[in-house]
């Protein structure tokens, strides 16, 4: 009778023993599943990786003439960008991707033409002493890939002026002045390029 005692008593000790190992495994694989969907979701809440040339615009009213320019921004990120990452006497569409786009609510007039009001690509020929700006009438070109002199609206001589800072982001400034007046300007590394416009009205 008294080893029957002892043989339960063993039996039920070993059965306990076995119900809390069941039970630490189950919060161990509880615990486990917890943090795996938090470590999901911490995956899920990064933040998208930044683009290297963010689409941005710039934009201003010159006289009664909205001016808005679209644009990608490539950054210098330490290469060479004149002669370099941007040909000399080359088509560029100054920006990066889709080509910058500048559109003017009414019409306005750019080194004494009359530009109507309307949207245009903006492309510029680079060159070592002198740069051409351009207005082309198709806006919606990848690159230069499309780019047809035929369609050119106007073409602006231009001398860069050399910044005593860089300009690490390329940015274009849309500058209101006195009498309806203003300028537009693209800048990038230590080269800045600008043409007039004016209030057609």
């Amino acid at each position: 009778m008294k080893y029957s005692y002892l043989f339960l008593t063993a039996v039920l000790f070993l059965f306990g023993m076995s119900c809390q190992q069941n039970q630490a495994e189950q919060k161990t694989d509880e615990t486990s599943a917890h943090d795996h969907s938090a470590h999901a979701a911490a995956e899920e809440e990064k933040p998208a990786k930044k683009p290297l040339s963010p689409r941005t615009s710039a934009m201003a009213n010159i006289g009664d003439s909205h001016v808005h320019i679209d644009y990608s921004s490539p950054s210098v990120r330490g290469r060479t960008v004149w002669g370099g990452l941007v040909a000399y006497d080359q088509v560029w569409v100054t920006g990066a991707h889709k080509a910058t786009s500048i559109s003017f609510s009414k019409d306005v007039m750019i080194e004494g033409q009359k530009i109507a009001a309307g949207t245009y690509g903006f492309f510029t020929i680079p060159g070592k002493e002198e740069w051409v700006l351009i207005l082309n009438k198709n806006a919606e070109q990848h690159l230069a890939d499309d780019y047809d002199a035929a369609e050119d609206v106007i073409r602006i001589m231009a001398k860069p002026e050399v910044l005593e800072e860089p300009v690490e982001a390329l940015t274009y400034e849309v500058i209101p002045g006195e009498d309806g007046k203003g300028i537009i300007s693209v800048s990038w590394e230590k080269i800045k390029v600008a043409f007039s416009i004016q209030n057609n009205s």
